[in-house]
């Protein structure tokens, strides 16, 4: 079978599918709802990709794919196989020692110093944001905090005399002591409450600054400083995801395979527990209850505490597939309070396992 007869004899399932070269190397890996529909744009209709595209194209002269009950679970399989393949042509999950953190650090002064760097350091030594995986992003965003707080100090460890950058109104002058100093560490707990999601005012600043500048027809400013606060909304959609998935929650998900089947997906911090498919073709409530329950009781009671934990850079893709699935998923989900998960099933776990079972079947 050629390649285009093997992209016409797609199913229009989800899936992952694997490009290969003219050596059969794998060197593609993407995820699809509808695997037909998906592999088929890439040769039809192709005036509108872009280069990186087109350059795939001409090399692929076979592929091979892997079928999936859900889309859910082809988006897992991907970054899985992203990870264990690492193909050329995909360039995200494919080294995860690359992601960058935020760190804070005292300096040999004992002044906070905010760094960029790959390694967080050993935990608990300082404090620490992060995994993200864009240094760009990262840079850009910790400038823009710098700049609109006037701490981008030229002379950080001096500590008797004012830097350049304080005559340039960039810095307020914690180079030389005293109660600048005293502002600046005020600042500096803005930044961490900014990080950890506790105190959006640093990015309220920013985008007060880009509304003053428009104001002023200072279009070259405003564009800056719009790029500054999309950095800063790009961390914190970040940090929102390890905060979430580093809970170590217990996640139950019902994602529909087609009209007579659900699929159950347990889901404790960034890791699959468990699945299986349910079904519902002549739905007898009851045994659905106790399938549902028994699997959520054992399942997540039996699971270590200490399987997720806090999100590292290992596991940053996995958590943020997660995070943006259940908050865009068609399907119903279940976070799972540990002290439900004794030994004899809670009433409230046994009503909200009733109503996830309820609204995942209207929803079909």
């Amino acid at each position: 079978m050629n390649l285009t007869e093997k992209v016409q004899s797609l199913p229009l399932t989800p899936g992952v599918y694997l490009m290969k070269d003219s050596l059969g190397h794998i060197i593609y890996v993407g995820k699809a709802k509808q695997l037909r529909k998906r592999v088929q744009s890439y040769f039809y209709n192709n005036k509108g990709h872009s280069p990186k595209v087109v350059q795939l194209v001409r090399n692929i002269r076979d592929l091979e794919y892997r079928l999936t009950d859900t889309e859910f679970e082809a988006f897992m399989l991907e970054c899985q196989l992203i990870k264990e393949i690492k193909p050329m042509y995909n360039k995200k999950m494919k080294n995860p020692l690359a992601y960058s953190y935020i760190s804070i650090r005292a300096d040999r002064t004992g002044r906070r110093q905010i760094e960029v760097g790959y390694d967080p350091g050993p935990p608990g030594q300082h404090l620490h944001f992060g995994p993200y995986t864009s240094r760009s992003t990262v840079e850009r965003a910790v400038q823009g905090i710098k700049e609109s707080q006037r701490i981008l100090c030229s002379s950080p460890n001096t500590g008797h005399s004012l830097c350049l950058n304080h005559s340039l109104g960039l810095c307020i002058g914690m180079c030389g002591g005293g109660e600048a100093l005293d502002t600046y560490n005020i600042i500096i707990d803005r930044i961490i409450a900014l990080l950890d999601g506790s105190d959006r005012g640093i990015l309220n600043d920013l985008e007060q600054r880009m509304d003053e500048a428009a104001e002023r027809f200072d279009f070259e400013a405003a564009a800056k400083y719009r790029d500054y606060a999309g950095a800063v909304q790009a961390l914190l959609q970040k940090e929102q995801v390890s905060r979430f998935t580093g809970e170590n929650k217990n996640i139950a998900l019902l994602e529909p395979v087609d009209e007579h089947t659900l699929k159950l997906i347990l889901i404790k911090g960034a890791r699959i527990l468990f699945r299986t498919k349910l079904d519902i073709s002549q739905p007898d409530m009851e045994q659905l209850h106790r399938t549902v329950l028994a699997a959520v009781t054992g399942h997540f009671a039996a699971a270590s505490s200490e399987l997720a934990g806090e999100i590292s850079r290992h596991t940053i893709d996995e958590a943020q597939i997660i995070f943006s699935y259940l908050k865009s998923s068609s399907g119903s989900y279940l976070i799972v309070p540990q002290e439900w998960l004794g030994g004899k099933p809670e009433p409230l776990l046994e009503e909200a396992v009733h109503r996830l079972l309820e609204n995942s079947i209207s929803t079909l």
